[in-house]
């Protein structure tokens, strides 16, 4: 068996559910589940339609690039939504099932383990695929921890020069999971001019892209940032997006990569023995999703209003404002996150994420203890239900 196998860590919802598996909630109150990042607003009817219709594609292979329709439909977005320059559909965007698996498969084209020392740095708390892929990829993650102190940005300077030497792949995350902030430009410099010295690959996760609040700012891209910047063909760069919360298609599948040509290049050609080409009739819903925006604007509209509800009757103790991007609130608890859970859940049957579980112990810290992730996922009326239990719950403490 592959050794690396023993290096992972349970996943946060495993072990939720041993936090929980020996607590019976007060059956007075009907549950609501915030703790998991699944989008509920319903699958608009047209992109249903079109997987559908393209159902008699099953009936053929589909190849690992993809359509040449769907490829121009994400080019033809990109250039929309990041006021890009030509992006050419057939070297520098490849469709991909979801950012998770990309996010994952990833590594494994780009990490060279017989390197010494091989590293992956991550933003902490994070997603925890990424910490898992550098892992099975033979390298040592290293962490940026994300602190309230910092406005939860990256601070580079966390790690010396002897672990940046050796380090292969960065993820990022803007908008970010679970704080919802939204990279500047300068940090982006920042990072780029890291990456240029130490020649390091950034992996952008921009998953959360399109759930933000105003709609005349839409979050910065890595590729909008690169393109402001005079970065030509987005060196060491690559991007990975998905339709699951932009479309509310999480059971689709479906996001693509988009970027540097070379990489890509080299990420196609473990993709095609990877064995992961999207289904026809998943590649025509997609096109049909990605050409809409209308359906976009709407999605964004319902979060807009749960946030509003929810963050004016949260109370003051919690400490959580709106974000800038994302569906999460990443609140602070007056006690443990862990104890908040769990008190939460069996006095009132609300289900919530301690934050200590999406992060690591880093630089002498668990950036995430003191922390709930809240997804407001839930229809409006769950969620105003769901804080104003919270508040009872403070109220109590």
């Amino acid at each position: 068996m592959n050794s690396n196998l023993n290096r992972l860590q349970p996943y946060p919802f495993q072990k939720l559910n041993r936090l929980f598996e020996r607590i019976t909630p007060d059956p007075a109150f009907p549950p609501i589940n915030l703790h998991i990042g699944e989008p509920k607003h319903a699958t608009p009817d047209f992109i249903r339609q079109a997987l559908t219709d393209n159902l008699a594609g099953l009936a053929h292979y589909p190849t690992t690039l993809g359509t040449k329709s769907l490829r121009a439909s994400i080019a033809t977005w990109l250039m929309r939504r990041y006021h890009l320059p030509a992006i050419n559909p057939d070297t520098e965007v490849i469709p991909v099932n979801g950012s998770r698996e990309a996010l994952f498969s990833f590594a494994q084209t780009v990490i060279d383990a017989s390197l010494p020392q091989a590293a992956v740095v991550c933003p902490n708390p994070f997603y925890q695929i990424y910490e898992g892929a550098a892992l099975l990829a033979g390298a040592t993650p290293h962490f940026l921890n994300t602190l309230p102190e910092n406005n939860f940005a990256l601070d580079y300077a966390q790690l010396p020069s002897d672990i940046w030497s050796c380090t292969q792949l960065i993820y990022v995350c803007s908008p970010g999971n679970p704080t919802g902030r939204v990279m500047s430009l300068d940090e982006w410099r920042q990072l780029f001019a890291l990456s240029d010295h130490y020649g390091f690959i950034i992996a952008a996760d921009e998953c959360y892209s399109e759930i933000y609040f105003n709609e005349s700012q839409p979050p910065l891209g890595a590729l909008e940032a690169a393109h402001r910047l005079g970065r030509s063909g987005f060196p060491r760069l690559v991007v990975f997006s998905s339709l699951s919360k932009r479309s509310n298609v999480p059971g689709m599948r479906s996001g693509f990569v988009a970027g540097n040509a070379a990489i890509l290049e080299k990420f196609l050609l473990y993709r095609t023995y990877h064995g992961s080409a999207m289904s026809p009739a998943v590649q025509g819903a997609s096109e049909a999703a990605w050409n809409d925006e209308a359906h976009v604007a709407e999605n964004r509209r319902l979060y807009r209003e749960k946030f509003a509800a929810a963050t004016a009757l949260l109370p003051t103790a919690l400490s959580a404002a709106i974000p800038a991007a994302a569906f999460y609130l990443w609140a602070k608890t007056p006690v443990s996150d862990i104890e908040f859970a769990q008190q939460l859940y069996r006095d009132y049957n609300v289900t919530v994420l301690p934050g200590s579980y999406l992060a690591r112990h880093a630089h002498g810290v668990n950036p995430g203890e003191n922390f709930v992730r809240i997804a407001l996922v839930a229809p409006l009326a769950e969620c105003v239900e769901a804080i104003g239990r919270i508040n009872s719950l403070v109220g109590n403490l």
